[in-house]
Formats: structure tokens, C-alpha cells, sequence
């Protein structure tokens, strides 16, 4: 014959035995779920994926090229956006990290000294915030071919790139 049930409302009363149970087994479940050993070649890279990152160290170049560009010729826009310029030259730096045998410029290119944008602050903001989100919509883009930590490190920046954009409105 088995227990009656508790009456309703009531939560059943956990057994020693399944505590002893969970005890055991938990550990070894949180061991294997939270392990870090991928199988060799998990987040390799193809030579195709190789070029596609050289091209979104070019995007992200251009990127910090526009920032500095547009800060040269808005001095408001550099006191207000800098903290924006210092995020995208480190979003640079994560992928180069991602992308060692990428080959792109070791720097940036330096601003040109006439603007290529108008002299106007809202127009020079407008221009940025454009090539802002272009940078944003070709890493999201380009996210979709990648798996793991590349694919999140795009995603990321793309993310990123959106709020600046926002920010920049």
C-alpha cells in the first residue's frame, strides 16, 4: 500500500534518499555541464571566415578612421562622443585578437585634414552615426557565418555599435 497524499496546498516532504541521491549525482552533472573542453577544431576558422574577419577589421578601422575624422572637424562632438571613440578602437583591439592572421593596417589611418563631412555639428553627428550603423549591420551580418567565440565577439560589437548609434541620435 502506498503513503496517502499530502493533503492539497501542502509540498511533499523530501526524503533522506533523495537527498543522498541529489547529493551525489549534482556534482557530476555540474562537472560535465559546466566543462570547457571543446573538441579540438570547435572554433576553427576556414580560410573564408579568415578573409571575412580582415574585412570586419577594415569595417571597425574605418570605424575609428570616422570617429577621429568626425572629432577633427566637431569639437562639441569630441568632448560629447569620446567615451564612444575609446569603445571602438577597444572593439578593434578584440578583433584583431580574434583574428591574428587577418592581415589589415596595424593602425587606423589618420584623419585627413579637411573633413569629408560638413561643417555643420548636426551634419558631421548625422555622417557618424551613419557609418556607426553600417559598422554595426556588417558585423551582425557577418556574425551569422561564425560559431563561438567569434560569432558572440561580432555579435557583441554589433550590439555595442547599436546603442552608440542610439546614443548618437
Amino acid at each position: 500500500m502506498s503513503a496517502p497524499a499530502p493533503p492539497p496546498g501542502e509540498a511533499p516532504a523530501v526524503t533522506r534518499r533523495a537527498l543522498l541521491v541529489a547529493g551525489v549525482l549534482l556534482p557530476g552533472l555540474l562537472a560535465v555541464g559546466c566543462s570547457t573542453d571543446e573538441p579540438a577544431g570547435a572554433d576553427a576558422v576556414t580560410p573564408a571566415q579568415v578573409d571575412q574577419l580582415a574585412g570586419q577589421l577594415a569595417v571597425q578601422e574605418q570605424l575609428v578612421t570616422a570617429f577621429a575624422t568626425a572629432f577633427a572637424a566637431s569639437a562639441e562632438l569630441a568632448a560629447a562622443a569620446s567615451v564612444l571613440a575609446t569603445q571602438a578602437g577597444e572593439q578593434l583591439e578584440r578583433l584583431r585578437q580574434a583574428a591574428p592572421t587577418a592581415t589589415t593596417s596595424a593602425a587606423p589611418a589618420a584623419p585627413s585634414s579637411a573633413p569629408a563631412v560638413a561643417a555643420d555639428p548636426a551634419a558631421i553627428r548625422a555622417t557618424l552615426r551613419a557609418q556607426v550603423a553600417a559598422a554595426a549591420t556588417s558585423h551582425a551580418t557577418a556574425c551569422l557565418d561564425f560559431t563561438g567565440a567569434r560569432a558572440a565577439l561580432l555579435g557583441s560589437i554589433a550590439a555595442g555599435l547599436r546603442g552608440q548609434d542610439g546614443q548618437l541620435a
